[in-house]
């Protein structure tokens, strides 16, 4: 006699092990089915039972997936894809209390009241259905199981707070993204999960987070429906969520739902709020905890019991009211909905004219909306494939192929590949209906290839996206304490564990720039502690180095090959700085010093040596009285010194000091006192850093290109820059010092109180223009008046028909026949130029033997030479026998300059050297006040011989007695010495 049926419902929270009971029970009996809430579970639960059973008895049936062997006995399937009239002995329905879900509730409820096992069947659930359950499945027996674990409640905490083993729920795609992307820059990445992704890409995730690649998981209330993961602590970032209608908060038996993952099997679990979520209110938060809540009392149902005689018959069936006080009609479902909306087509409404086509209509709305595009466009879709089965019988092979082969891409981010699953679960679900396609083996296997080639890359975008692989392994491997294994390669990059986390720059670690934050963090601390010994080996290597692989910047920088290593500071000796070095304090205090000791020996080597002729004249003991002094004057200023500074101590200085001071190569210049062998480049590089730092710069002056002998003198820039550069400014250049004195020895030999041009030899050790050179004299303090004059050709030569050869004449200045350099012209010189560009005024020098300068530059005279103009000429005074284009021709101009001592004025206004001759602008006088031009406006040239005088209108004087050779003129620069010496005589 058989037994009869019998059937229990198995209740209680999540953790009681009731999926695992089922899972027995049906391998107790010959053939089972158990229909699960989601495909994923479905998988889940698959691969358990084939693993005790093997692949050839058990089937897997969901709506995108079918995995039916010819023996199968055991069945998996979501409970909407659970066959009916199979008679197995066994039955099992988990998550009953979805029952009262308002899109999905009706499939569940169907299967409570209709679904039946032959020997046992099983509902496995939450306490909340027990009344329901009582009252509608007459003989049920009830089987209580109490949870293996507590819940207890945690409070708020913020993401960064949260512990290892932590599932963070969110109830959107975008906040499940935003979440996972705040752990893997603070923690080092998050495994996601959620209802809508394959199977393949949901268990690559699960076993990221499984096997402790990662410690956060990211899920949507996917995870609340069976799967098992080892979660310690489950966090709420939202109270409430889209329900497909409208945004509603979640009941609490909901959230003890989700809640309840935390923990598994004997350990303990935790959960609580985070981000935006408010704290749980007390009452929520006891009925979570003691697992008690409101019983269910309405159960969401539609009739089963369809009617497919017409259109509307099926509609009119689908919309039958309960006649049961405990259940509630279901709100229109999708198939319903789409339904309604092909109905309105005279196409779809011809066609389904029996109740054949009716049904096939009905089966082809049940199509899923997996895209989730609109309403509209899944009602287009369905139509045409029911246009294809109702009129061919099956859908074209070659159109099936085209939609296939449109999704078939891997290439894109999560977004778009998200969308090919979502497009490729329609065709899966067509492929798995029995006759709807031509092949349906070649379709299953063709779209589940597909399916699983977009999971695989999706599992690759979400792990590249929110999983920082090198994060996740340093931090285990500190959680474990081991000692880390690093390398650094000849470019400095160090990788620890084979994971790149930064480099090596000198003696400090600069970790990875990508990283910020806790990650940031975690990788200089996984770094430092991997490269103590690295430290040790690279202070010994640089104590060694030769001092050739040392260098310092203009800055004050301490470079070892391209790396930072220190800086140099000032202390109490300018020509002793101090080094501050770059060391990690984690490298320690050992390889601080070692460091420190190297650069140290480096710049004092460095100044000794580049310093050479200073330091000798500071240690020279033979040295005393005015000339040990003024020694000490010269170390203070690094070698170069302004005469105008120190021109009292100068004249102080009797033969015997200037000759003892002269033995260490110190020259005596018209302008600059200093030492031709530290005019040199790198000895100027160098000054320019210790006087930096001597007087406290911030940012220091840069050397001039080398070999240039004047460069730019910019506005703004100090006077001093230039001195300390070598540089005097003058105008609008500054000229080196060692040329400028060359200059001044030509100088001397020159009438500048009666006037005189600039000759080939000035032009060329400037390297300057005529025009450039007038603006040099200026800042020197001459004046410099621009005249223009005709210029004398040469006389035509007796050879008949012949031109004669342009020689220079005997009176034309020695500017027309001189070669002009460029400006800034390289000339062979010892020293690299410095860098400061700036026109400082100039202190008037008064010394025997040196010309005298201008307190203040006077500013250039004239203006660039301009283009001779070719004056018009009349056609009837064009010469008989020339062409009337051509030019007549005119007096060739040239432009010169005569340079005179501009001296001082008692009158103020008079200082300005634009209101007198020697301004920038300053023209020459006409023939009423004198100067170079007649009144005509012609160049007189140079006039009489040197020396001969003038009248006020211009015209020279003569006199029959010679002039008295022995007077002295008093504005000769050399007066004051000339009358010492006759007083004498």
């Amino acid at each position: 006699m058989a037994e009869p049926s019998r059937t229990v419902a198995v209740l209680g929270p999540t953790n009681t092990g009731k999926t695992h009971y089922a899972i027995e029970r049906m391998l107790g009996h010959r053939t089972g089915v158990i229909g699960l809430p989601l495909r994923l579970l479905a998988r889940e639960v698959y691969d358990r039972i084939v693993g005790i059973r093997g692949p050839s008895v058990v089937a897997l049936v969901t709506g995108e997936e079918r995995i039916v062997p010819p023996r199968a006995k055991y069945w998996v399937c979501t409970v909407e894809a659970m066959p009916e009239g199979m008679g197995v002995d066994f039955a099992a329905i988990d998550e009953i209390q979805l029952c009262a879900d308002p899109e999905r509730g009706h499939v569940f409820t169907d299967r409570l009241l209709r679904m039946r096992g032959l020997h046992e069947t099983l509902f496995l659930g939450s306490d909340t259905m027990r009344g329901a359950i009582a009252e509608l499945v007459p003989g049920v027996q009830f089987v209580r199981r109490e949870r293996l674990s507590q819940l207890s409640y945690a409070g708020s905490k913020k993401i960064s707070r949260l512990q290892a083993r932590s599932a963070i729920v969110g109830f959107s795609v975008e906040n499940v993204y935003a979440i996972a992307e705040l752990i893997r820059r603070q923690k080092g990445g998050a495994a996601v999960v959620m209802g809508a992704l394959s199977p393949r890409t949901r268990n690559a995730q699960v076993e990221l987070y499984q096997n402790g690649d990662v410690d956060y998981l990211v899920a949507t209330d996917a995870i609340g429906m069976g799967l098992n993961l080892d979660i310690n602590h489950v966090a709420f970032s939202a109270l409430s969520k889209f329900d497909g209608r409208r945004m509603r908060p979640l009941a609490p038996n909901e959230l003890a739902q989700i809640a309840g993952r935390a923990g598994r099997g004997m350990s303990h679990g935790s959960f609580g709020v985070t981000g935006e979520a408010g704290p749980l209110p007390d009452e929520v938060v006891e009925s979570i905890c003691n697992h008690r809540f409101t019983p269910l009392r309405k159960l969401t149902w539609r009739n089963s019991d369809l009617r497919f005689g017409t259109l509307d018959t099926l509609i009119t069936s689908l919309e039958v009211a309960p006649t049961d006080d405990r259940l509630v009609r279901a709100r229109e479902a999708d198939d319903l909905g789409a339904l309604k909306t092909l109905v309105q087509s005279a196409e779809v409404a011809a066609r389904a004219s029996d109740p054949a086509s009716v049904r096939l209509l009905w089966d082809v709305c049940r199509i899923p909306d997996f895209r989730g595009i609109s309403h509209a466009e899944h009602a287009s879709l369905l139509e045409v494939i029911f246009g294809y089965l109702h009129q061919r019988g099956s859908v074209p092979d070659d159109w099936m192929a085209r939609q296939v082969k449109r999704i078939d891409r891997t290439d894109g981010d999560i977004d778009t590949l998200s969308k090919r699953l979502a497009y490729i679960r329609t065709w899966t679900y067509v492929a798995q209906r029995s006759g709807w396609v031509g092949d349906n083996s070649h379709w299953r296997e063709r779209t589940r290839a597909v399916e699983d080639r977009l999971s695989d890359a999706l599992h690759e975008r979400l792990t590249q996206r929110f999983v920082d692989r090198r994060t996740s392994i340093l931090l285990r491997r500190l959680k474990q304490k081991e000692a880390l294994l690093a390398e650094v390669n000849d470019k400095g990059e160090v990788t620890v564990e084979g994971e790149f986390v930064g480099r090596l720059e000198g003696f400090r670690f600069r970790q990875d720039k990508d990283a910020s934050g806790q990650e940031a963090k975690m990788l200089k601390t996984a770094g430092l502690q991997a490269l103590a010994p690295h430290f040790h080996l690279r202070a010994d290597r640089f104590y060694n180095a030769p001092d050739t692989e040392i260098d310092f910047t203009e800055q004050g920088g301490l470079m070892w090959g391209d790396q930072a290593v220190g800086k140099l500071a000032a202390s109490d000796d300018p020509l002793k700085p101090r080094v501050v070095v770059f060391v990690d304090d984690e490298a320690g205090p050992d390889v601080a010093q070692k460091v420190e000791r190297r650069l140290q020996h480096f710049i004092d080597r460095k100044v000794a040596a580049l310093f050479e002729p200073l330091m000798n004249l500071k240690n020279d003991e033979a040295l005393t009285g005015l000339a040990r002094g003024f020694a000490f004057r010269m170390v203070e200023a690094l070698g170069v010194l302004p005469r105008a500074e120190v021109a009292d101590e100068v004249k102080s200085l009797d033969q015997d000091a200037r000759g003892a001071l002269r033995k260490h190569g110190l020259r005596f210049g018209q302008f600059t006192i200093f030492m031709p062998l530290l005019l040199k480049p790198a000895p100027t590089r160098l000054r320019l850093v210790l006087w930096s730092l001597a007087n406290g710069m911030d940012e220091f002056p840069e050397a001039p290109p080398p070999g240039l002998v004047t460069v730019p003198n910019t506005a703004g820039t100090p006077a001093v820059h230039h001195t300390i550069s070598g540089y005097r400014a003058a105008g609008a250049r500054a000229i080196r010092i060692d040329m400028l004195e060359r200059l001044a020895d030509m100088l001397r030999a020159e009438d500048s109180r009666g006037g005189f041009e600039a000759k080939a030899d000035m032009l060329s050790i400037t390297g300057m223009t005529l025009e450039q050179f007038a603006d040099l004299m200026q800042g020197l303090g001459y004046n410099a008046v621009k005249g223009e004059r005709q210029k004398v050709k040469p006389a035509d030569a007796v050879v008949p028909g012949a031109e004669a050869a342009e020689t220079p004449a005997a009176d034309t200045p020695i500017m027309d026949v001189a070669q002009e350099a460029a400006p800034g012209a390289v000339i062979d010189a010892p020293q690299e130029p410095a860098a400061a560009d700036i026109v400082p005024q100039v202190d008037a020098v008064e010394d025997d033997g040196v010309a005298p300068v201008a307190e203040a530059p006077i500013d250039p005279a004239g203006t660039p030479e301009e283009t001779p103009v070719v004056p018009e000429v009349a056609a009837e005074e064009v010469p008989t026998g020339t062409a009337p284009d051509a030019a007549v021709n005119a007096p060739e101009t040239e432009v010169f300059y005569t340079f005179t001592w501009g001296r001082k004025r008692e009158n103020p206004r008079s200082q300005n050297p634009r209101r007198e001759g020697g301004g920038r602008n300053a023209k020459p006088k006409s023939a009423d006040g004198g100067g170079g031009r007649g009144q005509q406006g012609k160049p007189r040239g140079k006039g009489g011989p040197k020396g001969k005088p003038r009248r006020d209108d211009g015209t020279k004087t003569y006199q029959a007695r010679p002039e008295k050779k022995d007077r002295i003129d008093p504005d000769n620069p050399f007066a004051a010495a000339l009358m010492g010496l006759k007083d004498k005589t």
